[in-house]
């Protein structure tokens, strides 16, 4: 039998986290099979480490990281007899911004990107599976940023690349290409890292210079 339980446990032995989950309706985009949508994000502390040792980032190839979650997130769902989704690999891309701020544990935040109330801005997704029949979901979260009185985020940019009006990619891969600019590529971006809930999840810097590196290329 299919729990929430169960499948959370599954997601813990790869070092992945059930970020939120919900019932889709005909306007999610999802096959008529899937009777609950599950969204996973790293597991932290660990999840650098435990994936850093994996096969994908030992065999030279590139992609690793998209190429693990493949595997992994794809073996759970052959075992929950559900499908696997993933955040690229499109067209047709995935809507997983709009599933994730369905599934009442990530907002919009007060720069404009996502917010969870685990991860913080340091949200990611890995993946999602798509299980059938309507398993029993734990209630939804609570916006971090309403309760964050002095929303560091807003100041955070050395270049106020990312502020609540959008994202100026340019100027922010500009700075990130400078020796100004190596903070924010070897630790991660100090607007996410300025977030208090961010500096309660865990994520190993290393990570951050990783996706950094694939910004940049």
């Amino acid at each position: 039998m299919i729990s929430y339980r169960r499948v959370a446990a599954r997601a813990a032995r790869a070092h992945l986290e059930v970020f939120g989950g919900f019932h889709p309706g005909p306007e999610d985009g999802l096959p008529e099979d899937v009777g609950t949508l599950l969204l996973l994000g790293p597991g932290e502390p660990g999840f650098w480490a435990h994936v850093a040792a994996e096969p994908e980032f030992t065999d030279g190839a590139r992609d690793a990281m998209d190429r693990w979650s493949a595997r992994v997130i794809g073996d759970m769902a052959a075992e929950l007899g559900g499908r696997a989704f993933f955040p690229y690999g499109g067209p047709p891309w995935h809507p997983f911004i709009a599933w994730a701020r369905t599934s009442g544990h990530a907002w919009a935040s007060e720069v404009g990107i996502l917010v969870h109330d685990r991860a913080g801005l340091m949200v990611s997704y890995r993946g999602a599976l798509g299980l059938p029949g309507r398993l029993d979901l734990p209630p939804g979260g609570t916006r971090p940023c309403d309760g964050c009185a002095d929303k560091p985020c807003r100041t955070a940019c050395p270049v106020a690349a990312l502020v609540p009006g959008g994202y100026d990619v340019p100027a922010c891969k500009a700075h990130l290409a400078v020796p100004a600019g190596r903070d924010c590529r070897e630790a991660g971006c100090r607007v996410r890292r300025a977030c208090p809930v961010s500096q309660s999840y865990g994520r190993d810097p290393a990570q951050s210079a990783y996706h950094m590196g694939y910004f940049l290329a």
